[in-house]
């Protein structure tokens, strides 16, 4: 593939570099379903090359790419970057919610690559040249290691987040299909735990596992509990 000033990589890539610092994105994986951790991912690059802009020439946000392609990149993201994957089980997920869940995913993964990253740049703890991009629009809480930005649909506009977000969605991905392993009845491999009309059957038929969200089922089992009404 010829890159031009117009393929989506570049623009991606371009969007980082308009910054002018040295930029980490971040994003997550299974706020939605109602079983199974949710991940978070943070990407740094640390260099930006056009063999590397070759390589991840089809790089997107991760819901518009197939799975063979999602699995490619996967690879070369963990390779080319500085990079950290957090997932916060659903006892967690339960105890303090799902978006704090998800935020604290986040701070843990960009804690995780800053160190990393400013050891690399031999920084000494000095990370005024670094930016935190996060996807959607919630700022991570209680993080003070470096400015941080919310960027909107971030997944389709910055490298950074984009890498983040195949690495959350590759690696919650396979989590999934290997409880699918040990729970078969609930099609975790295929639905990824998100509330298919064939999950809630099985719900409804072999119950809850440890792996469930039951605060995400609350609806489901009160409109359960009207039709017994009945």
């Amino acid at each position: 593939m010829e890159l031009t000033k117009d393929s989506h990589i570049i623009k991606l890539f371009d969007f980082d570099l308009s910054f002018g610092k040295n930029i980490t994105g971040t994003d997550e994986a299974g706020r939605g379903p109602a079983a199974g951790g949710v991940f978070a991912s943070a990407v740094c690059f640390p260099k930006h090359s056009k063999d590397l802009a070759e390589k991840l020439s089809i790089l997107n946000d991760s819901k518009q790419l197939s799975k063979k392609k999602r699995d490619l990149l996967y690879d070369i993201i963990l390779n080319e970057t500085i990079n950290s994957i957090v997932c916060i089980e659903v006892e967690e997920i339960e105890r303090i919610n799902i978006l704090n869940a998800s935020l604290k995913a986040m701070k843990l993964a960009v804690e995780d690559v800053l160190q990393h990253a400013s050891a690399a740049d031999a920084l000494d703890g000095n990370l005024s040249k670094f930016l935190v991009l996060v996807d959607g629009n919630k700022m991570i809480k209680d993080f003070d290691m470096c400015t941080q930005k919310c960027v909107v649909k971030g997944d389709s506009k910055s490298a950074s987040i984009a890498a983040a977000s195949i690495l959350a969605k590759v690696t919650r991905d396979r989590y999934m299909e290997e409880l699918d392993a040990k729970y078969p009845e609930y099609g975790w491999a295929k639905n990824a735990g998100y509330l298919t009309k064939e999950h809630l059957a099985a719900i409804d038929k072999y119950g809850l596992t440890e792996f469930h969200r039951p605060s995400f089922l609350r609806k489901h089992f009160e409109k359960q509990e009207q039709f017994s009404l009945f």
